[in-house]
């Protein structure tokens, strides 16, 4: 193997932001070298192929639904926030529709089937839903709500098939990929990166063991965790054993696009220690590498103890009509919201804990709307299996304050309110719509953060800070390093204070041409 490579542009990782980098900066021109890990992907690849668009994209246009871009602008203030600033969010909002163009250009397969219900993750009947807070309040007051969840064609989670026609694109330009790669260090002078030392297992059994390990370690990590950290280990030492150290040197530019820090269980302990508990959502490659070089260079992070934890309650539509409580015997959070925000509420201000309460009608009422054709497997298993092995009965409040070890008077002028708003009509504290009277006998289900039956999806969001016009890395000053770039989960962005579905493969294809076109126009050494 060629022990040292010279390019225009390298870049550390092939997930969602590294693929759209490296097709903008071959469409630039440039020569084009990536450096990947495994296989390619990242967490795109196993993610649910969700893009959020709006403004009016072709497909809402199919669908027959009205969008703009200013309304797609209103609503996203509120979840983003000064995270970037207006001009950028509004500039994401204005290219949204023609960078889903841009990836049905690339190959990546849409459809315009608009599911008809509000849920975490539509069926495999329908590709364009309702995937955030749009429709409830305060979202809907600031802005006309809209589906802007664009969902790739395909089964189930079918992140894959988003993917793939990116990678081939890759290909198919001539950039030069080097899978089995593990970028360990930066190279720089005077101040300057111009390259990377990384250590590449060369093609042949080891690297096909490497990609074998990681592969089987992404299916059985949600379900077998012991199992899958022992094969992680596993292709950790073959990168060790088996890897020849090259030098790869960047004319132009270096992107860091490797994804962001969940699996590094020290950093997070570190940045983000309230989410120490949940379950980690990624692959091998989400190990913080990128960052950790960043931060070597003289960047700059920030949002770093920000982290999406994805406490959903729908499906089964009948787990929102009930109530979430705190140890306290209160609500804290409108249960009908995005899974993020609810598990926010629960995380941040909450202590973790969050015991579902609901009553004999609507446990009836949750087993019949899940199932074949009505839910997805992975909403399926975990709905029936806390409706039968996580749901303790309480035949009286006094009991049923003992199961959720809160004090019982507590317990019970949450759930009279809770009662009294709803045969009142009076509007909920929380803008909640969807509510059922509680009765007598009372289920109650532990859906906190330490829960085992029902554990808790997260993943990070602070990264790398940026230029907001380049995606150039910043120092602690707010100057640009030259020669350094980032894109993705890697970098700070879009949706790094708050996450609904499909805004971080959004904010991947967005940060990643960014980068892609800015590095491929830099000044050559």
């Amino acid at each position: 193997m060629q022990r040292e490579i010279e390019t225009d542009v390298l870049i550390v990782g092939l997930g969602g932001a590294g693929a759209c980098a490296a097709i903008e900066a071959r469409h630039a021109g440039a020569d084009v070298v990536v450096l990947e890990r495994f296989t390619g992907g990242g967490a795109t690849a196993i993610s649910g192929g969700v893009v959020y668009a709006g403004g009016g994209t072709f497909i809402q246009q199919d669908a027959a639904v009205t969008d703009d871009v200013e309304d797609m602008f209103r609503y996203l203030q509120l979840e983003v926030g000064d995270v970037v600033s207006d001009e950028v969010l509004r500039d994401f909002c204005e290219h949204s529709a023609s960078n889903l163009r841009w990836l049905a250009e690339q190959g990546a397969v849409f459809d315009s089937a608009l599911c008809p219900v509000k849920t975490s993750y539509p069926t495999d009947d329908y590709f364009l839903y309702y995937s955030g807070n749009e429709g409830f309040s305060p979202y809907r007051d600031a802005a006309k709500p809209a589906p802007r969840g664009h969902r790739v064609r395909g089964k189930s989670l079918p992140g894959r098939n988003l993917f793939a026609p990116l990678q081939a694109q890759v290909h198919r330009l001539g950039a030069q990929v080097h899978y089995h790669s593990r970028v360990q260090r930066l190279l720089v002078d005077n101040g300057r990166v111009q390259g990377v030392e990384a250590s590449i297992v060369q093609s042949g059994v080891w690297s096909k063991l490497h990609g074998w390990l990681e592969k089987y370690a992404i299916k059985l990590v949600n379900y077998m965790p012991r199992q899958a950290r022992k094969l992680r280990r596993w292709g950790r030492a073959i990168e060790v054993r088996h890897g020849i150290t090259v030098r790869a040197m960047a004319r132009r530019g270096v992107i860091l696009s490797a994804g962001g820090f969940v699996t590094n269980r020290d950093m997070i302990s570190k940045f983000a220690p309230k989410y120490r508990p949940g379950m980690p959502l990624g692959t091998a490659g989400c190990s913080g590498d990128g960052i950790r070089m960043g931060l070597d260079a003289g960047g700059a992070v920030s949002e770093m103890k920000r982290v999406s934890a994805w406490r959903f309650l729908n499906p089964p539509e009948a787990f929102v009509h009930g109530v979430l409580l705190n140890r306290s015997g209160e609500r804290y959070v409108n249960e009908s919201l995005y899974g993020a925000a609810v598990g926010e509420a629960m995380v941040e201000d909450n202590g973790g804990v969050g015991i579902l309460v609901i009553d004999e009608g609507l446990r009836k009422l949750a087993k019949s709307q899940v199932g074949r054709g009505k839910t997805q497997w992975f909403q399926t298993g975990p709905a029936l299996l806390n409706l039968w092995f996580n749901c303790r009965r309480a035949d009286n409040v006094a009991a049923l304050a003992a199961i959720c070890r809160c004090p019982e008077a507590s317990l019970q002028q949450t759930l009279d309110d809770y009662n009294s708003a709803i045969e009142s009509g009076e509007p909920d504290a929380y803008g909640k719509e969807l509510r059922s009277a509680l009765a007598p006998p009372f289920f109650a289900i532990d859906c906190s953060i330490t829960s085992r039956m029902w554990p808790l999806p997260t993943l990070t969001l602070g990264g790398l800070v940026v230029c907001e016009e380049s995606g150039q890395v910043c120092d602690e000053d707010g100057a640009p390093i030259p020669g350094l770039y980032s894109a993705g989960r890697n970098a700070l962005g879009i949706c790094s204070r708050q996450y609904v579905s499909g805004l971080s493969i959004a904010d991947c294809v967005y940060s990643g041409r960014r980068a892609g076109r800015s590095a491929a126009s830099a000044t050559t050494l």
